[in-house]
């Protein structure tokens, strides 16, 4: 059973223009919508979010409904105080939208979602700009690449050459050091070598059920 709702409010959407305006006023009506259709609402933080990583998401719990972005929006919509908010205690998770933050509405058990979140990481390619996870050293020897490609990897900074047609590491070469910047080219080459550095997971923060807020 949900909660009963407070009074419908006409909720201010200002200085935005009419395109934005559109976008934003069926953003806080889906959001309201949802209110009515699920019995509960998470908030969760997220990091190195790729799109077919969060389509692996929906499609993994294809019943439920997830909307990232837009933190002040979807805020307004669960209303940020008490006067404002459509149910009782939802302007409490509104307050954790910020960041990386999306909401999840769904009627699943919460040990059931708790489990899921706990087990759900992928892994990816890291980007150029993002941190490097680890320090990743490429060794001397032969590296598994087509001749053809010696000149584009001396491009991206690796110290090769052609012995007997075999791509060659003439020393160790330190890629990159845990904690710094990626440039495009070491993320390049991590790509080229099939490095999944860069892991996705979901961090649930709270949950509002029938009136209640949790943090978790």
């Amino acid at each position: 059973k949900m909660p009963k709702s407070k009074r419908n409010k006409t909720i201010s959407l200002t200085k935005v223009t009419k395109a934005g305006r559109k976008g934003k006023e069926s953003l806080v009506q889906n959001v309201n919508e949802n209110l009515e259709k699920y019995d509960f609402v998470y908030v969760f933080g997220y990091d190195n979010l790729r799109a077919k990583v969060l389509k692996d998401l929906r499609a993994s719990m294809k019943d439920d409904r997830f909307f990232l972005g837009k933190n002040k929006v979807m805020a307004l919509a669960l209303g940020r105080t008490p006067e404002e908010e459509p149910k009782e205690n939802l302007h409490k998770i509104s307050q954790y939208l910020e960041g990386n933050s999306g909401l999840l509405f769904t009627s699943r058990p919460k040990k059931e979602v708790l489990s899921f979140f706990s087990n759900f990481k992928e892994r990816d390619f890291a980007r150029g700009g993002m941190d490097a996870e680890e320090d990743v050293v490429i060794p001397a020897g032969p590296l598994p690449f087509q001749h053809t490609m010696v000149d584009q990897l001396r491009k991206l900074g690796l110290p090769v050459m052609l012995k007997n047609g075999v791509v060659m590491n003439e020393h160790d070469y330190k890629l990159c050091t845990q904690g710094t910047p990626l440039t495009p080219e070491q993320a390049h080459v991590m790509k080229l070598l099939d490095m999944k550095t860069c892991e996705f997971k979901v961090t649930l923060k709270c949950v509002w059920h029938d009136g209640a807020f949790e943090k978790l």
